[in-house]
């Protein structure tokens, strides 16, 4: 027999009530978040935008930048005329890309040389052409968790780069975020590769100087270094020179610098040269700016940096014209529509690729 369940009610003596207690406070002012976003999210105006970079305001300046990376018409069409206002006070810094392979120790290197010129006064900003960033989002906010020196630097500010888009798109906007960071009183841009590949030519072609990060002691120094990065560089650094191996990257630098003179001389007249440091040490970073200035005075003189400058202007001009015909041709309605069509024909061989590529341009044109 089974022994029955005693329920227990209110009147019971071991009954355990509870008290319903006062009414807690919300913790946050619910008008208070809303009225802070909507002001977060209300564009400001050209004049606002201008005025705040030109004084040098960091929270303005990213907005702007936000403007510029934005795939909004509304937004690029404020970003665009603040690029215009910008323009004059722009030009008035020295650009220097920064490449090298992965584990070269790319961000303490930056930082190093970076801590080296805001502590002489400079005034640096740092940006990253990544052309992976579609795939993995890029890697540039680990540099910059990295960078802590450099991150709380008054003056020093660090942009990742977009977190999509073509290597073109990415390149185009980090051109115009350099014009904004000019424009705000940095005076040293450095522009990273957090890539590989195609990315280093797209860098040659927005900067005044091109560093290479090498490492000695990893096997064949000159395996696997392309011809076409080592004819662009006007520096090579042979990073971590520090402890057991800094022998290693001696010898490393001597077949840098061997290398180097099997190409012609430069139309800057500039001899690359060859240098071996240590980021984490400091050693070998006043050298290698003092090889930087050098660079700048000797090309200002004899006319090659403002001859380069303009024509990486013009270069600049027409990649923008064929980006912007690309993206007008194939956001047409009638391309979209049809394009799929084409793909399927040439899959199944009934129409050549050119043949269905010259039909979709005739398409466009005529109906354009």
């Amino acid at each position: 027999m089974e022994k029955a369940i005693h329920r227990y009610t209110e009147n019971d003596p071991e009954f355990i009530k509870v008290n319903k207690g006062i009414k807690q406070p919300e913790i946050v002012d619910r008008e208070s978040v809303k009225r802070f976003l909507a002001k977060r999210k209300k564009l400001l105006s050209v004049d606002e935008y201008v005025e705040g970079i030109l004084n040098g305001n960091i929270t303005v300046l990213s907005r702007a930048v936000t403007l510029v990376e934005s795939s909004k018409s509304e937004h690029q069409d404020i970003a665009q005329e603040i690029i215009t206002r910008c323009l004059p006070h722009s030009g008035n810094s020295i650009r220097v890309g920064i490449t090298g392979i992965p584990g070269v120790g790319k961000s303490t290197f930056i930082e190093a040389l970076g801590k080296h010129i805001t502590s002489n006064g400079g005034r640096l900003a740092v940006l990253a052409i990544d052309p992976s960033s579609e795939r993995s989002k890029g890697s540039i906010l680990g540099d910059k968790t990295r960078m802590e020196e450099l991150v709380g630097d008054k003056n020093a500010y660090i942009r990742p780069s977009p977190s999509a888009g073509s290597l073109g798109g990415v390149a185009r906007k980090t051109r115009e975020t350099i014009v904004l960071c000019e424009a705000a009183g940095f005076n040293h841009i450095f522009i990273e590769t957090v890539g590989v590949g195609q990315s280093e030519t797209t860098v040659h072609s927005m900067t005044d100087f091109f560093l290479l990060i090498m490492l000695a002691g990893a096997g064949d120094e000159l395996q696997g270094i392309k011809r076409g990065i080592m004819e662009m560089a006007d520096f090579i650094a042979i990073n971590k020179a520090d402890g057991s191996n800094i022998e290693k990257a001696q010898t490393a630098r001597v077949q840098y610098k061997n290398a180097l003179h099997l190409f012609p001389q430069k139309e800057s007249k500039w001899d690359p040269d060859v240098l071996t440091c240590s980021a984490i040490n400091k050693t070998g970073i006043p050298e290698i700016w003092t090889n930087i200035e050098e660079y700048r005075q000797i090309t200002t003189q004899n006319g090659y940096f403002s001859l380069k400058r303009n024509e990486q202007s013009i270069y600049w001009m027409y990649e923008t014209i064929d980006n912007q015909l690309k993206r007008i041709f194939y956001n047409h309605p009638l391309i979209k529509k049809k394009i799929n069509e084409m793909e399927h024909k040439v899959l199944n061989n009934q129409k050549s690729s050119f043949l269905a590529a010259g039909e979709l341009l005739k398409l466009y044109n005529e109906r354009s």
